[in-house]
């Protein structure tokens, strides 16, 4: 990997795939377009596709076209997840925990309030106990999506914004990775754990033990880690644990910094097989495994004004509606406020508390996660589901829109500090 390629800038569709906002651009469309062909004459073509078994006759390998996006495909984006995980403890922001305690509390914080919220009108609404099992929804944040606002409408805010919003989602992955494991897994087969332990041993001692050779070759990774992380992920997924949890899992497994530093084709000296293999991968889960995911995951028939009405005064919609607008704002902002007020963490500098209450705002978009959650919770086709997915795109767009619109507005004054010749870190827009 050469230093243009490391930073995304480089010619080419690959790279075009890496950046944060093709990925958010992707998403976007497929979500529309499920939204569109599900409320369209062709919706029963679209959820006959989705419900569409494909496979063969053997444990793991029999799935709807659906579960294949949501336990196969996804399990790529987690693995990415995995891999940028493990570089930020090792080798970035997570590093230093004192440094970054005010994101990660912030990210508990956005965590907490919003599942609250979402516990309390479901209380005060019971007239059904199950909607109770949705309470993790609104606890996401979409990286893809928030980032990509960012994007957008950022190209003059302190780079310490972006580093604050990335280090609190990533946090926030931790934590939904975490409830997947523990919350949504159900009958628990130890064969088949023990079985997965094998490739993914397998796996750690090749990635741990020759990392220059898979730097080096970048075929290998591909011929031979690939195989073996397919494995690993059909005994997790056989052991009842959401198969993204392997990808994960081989993620973390990784190693992040060369054990021997040295240049290889014009690399960082201390770059290790996490960075790349994250840089290898990200065009295949921007460009196919999130948008295909998004586009079985968001399809949802409304049912017109009345549908809309219906979903959106279900307890569960309300619920996530609140949880992702009001919830993330104030969890992330009160977490980070008290953090600041009462502990030796500080926020930085080069933002003020407006801004990062429009960085709270943003951190409420919680899509592709929410949506798997989602299902986890209460089972594809189910009627909660549906306006799950209802309450989620609408919180969703609304913290968005509130979000994008306030940091629009700090941008311009960011930029005009910066006309006026007053020194202002930019924020890298791409």
């Amino acid at each position: 990997m050469s230093a243009s390629e490391t930073d995304g800038h480089g010619p080419g569709l690959a790279n075009f795939l890496r950046k944060d906002l093709v990925g958010g651009v992707l998403l976007l469309i497929a979500m529309l377009s499920a939204l569109v062909i599900a409320n369209s004459p062709l919706a029963d073509a679209y959820f006959g596709l989705r419900d569409t078994h494909i496979g063969i006759d053997f444990p793991g390998l029999d799935h709807t076209v659906g579960e294949w996006a949501s336990e196969g495909l996804l399990a790529i984006f987690f693995f990415l997840v995995g891999l940028e995980l493990k570089t930020e403890f090792v080798d970035g922001e997570l590093r230093n925990v004192r440094k970054a305690m005010l994101p990660i509390v912030a990210a508990f914080g956005g965590v907490i309030v919003p599942a609250l919220i979402y516990v309390a009108v479901n209380t005060i609404n019971n007239g059904d106990p199950s909607t109770i099992d949705g309470w993790a929804i609104p606890t996401a944040t979409d990286i893809a999506f928030a980032v990509s606002v960012l994007a957008v409408v950022g190209s003059s805010l302190p780079v310490a914004m972006r580093t604050f919003l990335l280090t609190l989602a990533v946090v926030d992955d931790l934590i939904a990775i975490v409830i997947i494991a523990f919350v949504y897994t159900d009958d628990l087969s130890t064969l088949y754990l023990l079985l997965a332990l094998v490739p993914l041993g397998l796996y750690t001692f090749l990635a741990q033990k020759f990392p220059d050779f898979f730097m080096q070759h970048h075929w290998a990774a591909w011929v031979i880690l690939l195989p073996i992380g397919i494995v690993t992920w059909l005994f997790v997924l056989e052991a009842g644990i959401h198969a993204t949890i392997a990808g994960v899992l081989l993620g973390f497994a990784v190693p992040v910094k060369k054990v021997t530093p040295r240049v290889i084709r014009q690399e960082e000296p201390e770059l290790g097989l996490a960075p790349a293999l994250e840089h290898r991968f990200r065009p295949l889960s921007n460009g196919l495994a999130i948008p295909v995911f998004a586009f079985f995951a968001a399809g949802v028939a409304v049912g017109g004004v009345e549908g809309v009405t219906r979903s959106l005064t279900d307890p569960v919609a309300i619920g996530i509606i609140l949880g992702l607008v009001f919830g993330k704002l104030i969890g992330i902002f009160s977490a980070s406020w008290l953090m600041d007020r009462f502990t030796p963490a500080t926020k930085d500098d080069d933002y003020t508390w407006l801004d990062l209450g429009g960085l709270a705002m943003v951190a409420g978009i919680g899509f592709t996660v929410s949506l798997l959650v989602a299902e986890l919770s209460f089972g594809i086709g189910s009627p909660h589901n549906e306006h799950a997915k209802v309450g989620i795109l609408t919180g969703s767009a609304i913290a968005a829109v509130l979000g994008g619109t306030l940091l629009t507005v700090r941008n311009a004054h960011y930029k005009k500090l910066r006309a006026q010749g007053v020194e202002v870190d930019k924020m890298d827009a791409v």
